[in-house]
C-alpha cells in the first residue's frame, strides 16, 4: 500500500526585478487567471492592481473600531459622572448615579471627556488593526506550501515570485506551465500541497 500522490498547490515563477513581477502579473490577469499572488521582499507599486486584487477593508474596519472606542469613552464618562438626564434616574441604580461636583463644573462637562475619548479611539483602532489584519490574512497559518520550494527562501531578500494556484478555474498544469515559461522567469517550480 503506497501513500497517495500529493496534490499540487500551484506553479511558482521567480523573477529578479519588481517590474518583471508586475509585468508577469499583468500578463496572467489579462490571460484570465484570478487565483494568484505575488511575493516580494518589499512593497511593489502597482502589484496589487496587476494581480487584480480589490482594495482591503482595513481602513473601514479601523475607522469603525476607532468610532466605537470614542463612543464607548463618551458614554462611559457621561453615565459615571452623572451627566445623564434626570428623567433616567428611575432606571439607573442609586450607587451608579452618584454625581460629583468637581470645581463647580457642570455634571455633563464634555471637554473633560476628550483625553479619554482620544485614548480609547486609539486603543480600539490599534486592536481592530491587529486582529483585523490577522483575520483577513487568514492567520494563524503556521505552514504554507510555498515554504517547501527551495528558491522561495530568497523571497524575503532579493527575489520576486508569482504563484498561480491550482484552484484557479483556468489552471491546467501543461498550459499554465507553458504560459509561465513564456514570461521568462529565472526559475519555474511546482509547489506541492
Amino acid at each position: 500500500m503506497h501513500a497517495p500522490e500529493p496534490t499540487l498547490f500551484g506553479l511558482l515563477a521567480e523573477f529578479d526585478t519588481p517590474q518583471a513581477l508586475v509585468d508577469a502579473a499583468n500578463a496572467a490577469r489579462v490571460k484570465g487567471f484570478k487565483v494568484m499572488d505575488g511575493y516580494s521582499p518589499f512593497p511593489v507599486e502597482g502589484l496589487r492592481e496587476a494581480l487584480g486584487k480589490p482594495r482591503t477593508l482595513m481602513p473601514v474596519l479601523i475607522f469603525c473600531g476607532g468610532l466605537t472606542g470614542c463612543f464607548t469613552a463618551f458614554v462611559l464618562q457621561t453615565f459615571t459622572s452623572g451627566g445623564h438626564p434626570t428623567e433616567w434616574d428611575a432606571y439607573v441604580p442609586q450607587w451608579f448615579n452618584y454625581r460629583l461636583n468637581i470645581a463647580g463644573r457642570p455634571f455633563f462637562s464634555w471637554p473633560a471627556f476628550v483625553p479619554a475619548m482620544f485614548e480609547l479611539t486609539i486603543l480600539f483602532s490599534a486592536f481592530t488593526a491587529l486582529f483585523g489584519m490577522l483575520l483577513l490574512n487568514g492567520y494563524p497559518r503556521l505552514h504554507h506550501p510555498l515554504f517547501e520550494v527551495k528558491e522561495f527562501l530568497r523571497a524575503s531578500s532579493d527575489r520576486f515570485f508569482l504563484c498561480i494556484e491550482a484552484t484557479d478555474p483556468l489552471f491546467d498544469i501543461d498550459e499554465t506551465y507553458a504560459f509561465m515559461k513564456h514570461l521568462n522567469p529565472i526559475s519555474l517550480s511546482e509547489v506541492p500541497q
